[in-house]
């Protein structure tokens, strides 16, 4: 059965559509949302090409949309500049106009990489998610945040973008590995750390890839519910949004320390939340055992509690995170599962913290 959430912001309103089989009906649904446009420029990765760029090309046409594909390698790698700038170049050398759109059809890094081209080419054209991964469907695709990483960490270049529309299969979540979907029950997971006690008992009583996958429309449909009314509240992530980011400040850490190859996003982040259960518990905010039950619903996904980082490397990842406010980092805390908050406080102070674990 189709469900349908609406992301109701002034003026820039779009819909997220979750419904078995839709990936088959993308060129009608494109067309339906994009009615001024003559042609569609889709960006998709060396590992979801193979699977799905013939299929939504073919529908595309289909719906009397010209369709120029272009694949960038998988991979964190292809969130860069350099890729953004050859994104850009493919896409005047397609003669895309600012009545046409683009599509990301792919998981995060794509999401990212394709909605900050089409928000800065030619001033911004539109875009229409289609997300292909478990992270990228339960949060990534929803909020209108892309951007692309530097070499001092990730996603520090970037614009705040809305999408057209959200179109959301969840049949082609079969063909993920493990890993993969592994990577996106972190984000998962986040949302009922921070939101749904309900939604987190749920996750651990399910237990396993089989047990999420038997329930997958709820599990995606409440994931972006709870994102949605978030960014209603807080579109431009200068309050109450940041709590999404639960687990960030440390698992970004954890990814600059592996070159962003070692640990996917979600190992970092799942790691991440078990830190900053930590840091909430040693700030008298956090009740103690959160930390150990984050981590056994963690342990039932094959997600990690902890991931090597040299103090050195946490150190300028901390100094670097998004969420600071001149000298001061606003740490995403647990005040108890299912409610989290925003707790500014010192650098140095988080770093001396940090320090008992991580050996600075």
């Amino acid at each position: 059965m189709k469900k349908i959430l609406t992301v109701d912001l002034p003026g820039r309103a779009y819909d997220i559509e979750i419904e078995r089989g839709l990936l088959s009906r993308v060129g009608e649904r494109c067309r339906a949302l994009l009615p001024k446009a003559a042609q569609v420029f889709v960006v998709t990765d060396s590992h979801v090409g193979p699977l799905y760029a013939a299929q939504v090309e073919a529908s595309l046409t289909q719906a009397g949309l010209g369709c120029t594909v272009h694949t960038v390698p998988a991979g964190e790698e292809s969130k860069s500049v350099e890729r953004l700038s050859q994104l850009w170049e493919a896409m005047m050398a397609a003669r895309i106009t600012r009545t046409d759109a683009v599509i990301a059809l792919g998981g995060g890094v794509v999401g990212d990489l394709a909605g900050f081209a089409a928000a800065t080419a030619l001033r911004g054209v539109d875009y229409i998610q289609i997300p292909t991964t478990l992270l990228a469907q339960v949060d990534s695709s929803v909020g209108g945040k892309v951007a692309v990483d530097l070499q001092a960490g990730k996603n520090l270049a970037g614009a705040f973008w809305q999408p057209k529309g959200v179109l959301i299969d969840p049949e082609v979540l079969t063909t993920l590995t493990d890993r993969t979907f592994s990577d996106g029950m972190a984000e998962v997971i986040k949302y009922g750390c921070i939101r749904d006690r309900a939604f987190f008992d749920a996750l651990a009583a399910w237990g396993s890839r089989a047990g999420v996958m038997a329930h997958i429309e709820e599990v995606i449909y409440t994931c972006c519910d709870l994102k949605r009314q978030v960014v209603l509240r807080d579109e431009r992530d200068t309050g109450e949004r940041m709590t999404l980011n639960f687990g960030h400040t440390v698992g970004h850490a954890f990814e600059l320390a592996g070159n962003f190859q070692d640990c996917t996003h979600g190992q970092g982040v799942a790691a991440g939340m078990c830190q900053a259960a930590w840091l909430g518990t040693q700030l008298g905010i956090t009740p103690p055992g959160t930390e150990g039950e984050i981590a056994r619903v963690l342990a039932c996904y094959d997600l990690p509690t902890s991931l090597p980082c040299p103090w050195p490397v946490m150190e300028e990842a901390v100094g670097l995170d998004k969420k600071n406010a001149g000298g001061a980092i606003r740490l995403v805390v647990l005040e108890e599962l299912g409610r989290a908050r925003v707790n500014p406080m010192e650098r140095f102070a988080l770093l001396e913290l940090l320090a008992r674990r991580f050996g600075g």
